[in-house]
């Protein structure tokens, strides 16, 4: 697994202006469609319940465009180079070797030269082995959602979503687009991203019939960069890419990169070796003048003054000591696409992140299975194997846990058990629960969640 470490400072921070507030809007479509029924709905958007056929979903992809909100740009070989000899201590040096070798100094020219060329080649070589490590990385991440094309369900990545898509969502699934609810079963969605509430919130299929609410209150939508957090549902796409809320306000805070406290740093020195060379190179030039009368020798000794000011092997240890640090870190898996931030990142007192796993192989081994009493007992792991199996919302680790142990597994007809229903976890209850029916044709009810929800329900125990 690879890491990647983006320049620090690389985006504006996110304090959208007067102007581009007013970037950030949801589309018409979307308001007018929550207004409206199913039916009306698929009418609008010149679909149906089955979904599009290819042809047309390749016909409004050309249209509309890919599903994507604004992203990097990926930039060329001549752009990364033009980025690496910008750098003010590499401009003075040029300059300065180009006035050398116009006295006629080659042995100074062409050190400095030298000298340019190896600094500007070890940033440009290990930056764009980065972007290439990068890219690759990008390449392997395939985020898809489920699609209803020719009355199939087809899995399509998410940058092929095209407005009047049929979509299938469940627990875990991420919003692809923003969408219009078709039909929905205790459906909770988390906005966190969008509205900072961190509880989720319950969505419904029922046209709006209250006027004067925000867009992000309205029931039946949801937007590109929520998540469903438990139930299941059917929406038709309205708005993709830029044209999503979220895709305005990544547009409307999206910037270009500025300049780190390493780059001022650059730039405040090669200026005071330019205010240097402008004091001293004419105080020398006319004292060297006017005490020796030849003023030829006093031009070229300034100019040697000048040289002698600049430290030509700057440019050159500079990006060697940051290639070495990038070096270091791939060895540690770290991909560093820019070598400004390894000076940034060294220059940290404090440095907070969170981890995304745990330290151990991050996940649970059901090892033992008891009653209240703690005697193992093989109903209990029936139930939970059941419960486990049949529900929708999302499975966590102690779910992975029953679903994959072998004793579960074995001796238990799951194929002639039947969902009946569910009742989704939500944090009033605490708990969730599953309807099944049984071989003999009974229903059964098994719920899951908090000790303490579970007990204050109950009056005995087996």
């Amino acid at each position: 697994m690879a890491t990647l470490v983006e320049q620090p400072g690389a985006v504006r921070p996110p304090t959208p202006s007067k102007k581009q507030a007013n970037a950030i809007r949801v589309s018409p479509l979307l308001i007018e469609s929550s207004r409206k029924t199913a039916d009306e709905v698929f009418a609008l958007l010149t679909t149906s319940a089955a979904g599009l056929t290819q042809s047309d979903a390749e016909e409004r992809l050309a249209k509309y465009g890919l599903n994507e909100v604004a992203r990097e740009k990926r930039h060329g070989w001549l752009w990364r180079l033009g980025t690496a000899v910008r750098n003010p201590l590499v401009i003075l040096l040029t300059i300065l070797s180009t006035v050398t070798y116009a006295t006629g100094d080659f042995a100074g020219g062409t050190v400095m030269v030298l000298m340019v060329v190896l600094g500007v080649s070890l940033r440009f070589v290990q930056e764009s082995r980065a972007d290439s490590a990068a890219a690759k990385l990008k390449a392997m991440i395939s985020v898809t959602a489920t699609v209803s094309r020719d009355g199939q369900p087809k899995e399509v990545p998410l940058k092929e979503i095209v407005p009047g898509d049929v979509i299938k969502l469940a627990a875990g699934d991420m919003i692809p687009a923003d969408v219009r609810l078709v039909s929905c079963k205790d459906l909770f969605i988390v906005q966190a991203s969008l509205t900072g509430e961190s509880l989720p919130v319950e969505k419904i299929d029922a046209p709006e019939i209250e006027g004067g609410r925000q867009p992000l209150e309205l029931r039946n939508l949801c937007f590109l960069g929520t998540s469903v957090e438990s139930g299941t549902a059917r929406a038709v796409v309205v708005a993709t890419g830029l044209q999503t809320y979220f895709g305005s306000m990544a547009s409307s805070i999206t910037g270009q990169q500025i300049e780190t406290s390493f780059d001022k740093g650059i730039h405040k020195f090669t200026w005071l070796m330019i205010k240097f060379m402008m004091v001293m190179v004419p105080l020398v030039f006319l004292i060297n003048g006017f005490t020796k009368h030849n003023w030829k020798e006093a031009f070229f000794f300034s100019l040697a003054v000048a040289v002698g000011l600049t430290p030509e092997m700057l440019p050159m240890i500079v990006s060697v000591c940051l290639t070495k640090g990038a070096i270091a870190m791939s060895r540690k898996k770290v991909i560093v696409k820019r070598l400004n931030s390894i000076q940034n990142f060294g220059a940290m007192d404090v440095l907070c992140t969170d981890k995304t796993g745990t330290l151990t192989m991050d996940h649970v081994i059901l090892e033992r299975y008891c009653d209240v009493v703690c005697d193992e007992n093989d109903s209990g792991l029936e139930a939970a194997y059941l419960i486990s199996h049949f529900q929708t919302g999302l499975k966590n680790v102690l779910d992975r846990a029953i679903l994959q142990h072998v004793e579960a597994r074995t001796g238990l007809p799951i194929e002639q058990h039947k969902m009946v229903d569910e009742i989704p976890f939500d944090f009033s209850r605490r708990m969730m629960s599953v309807v099944i029916e049984t071989p003999e044709h009974g229903h059964r009810m098994f719920t899951k969640g908090a000790p303490e929800a579970i007990f204050g329900r109950c009056t005995r125990f087996e």
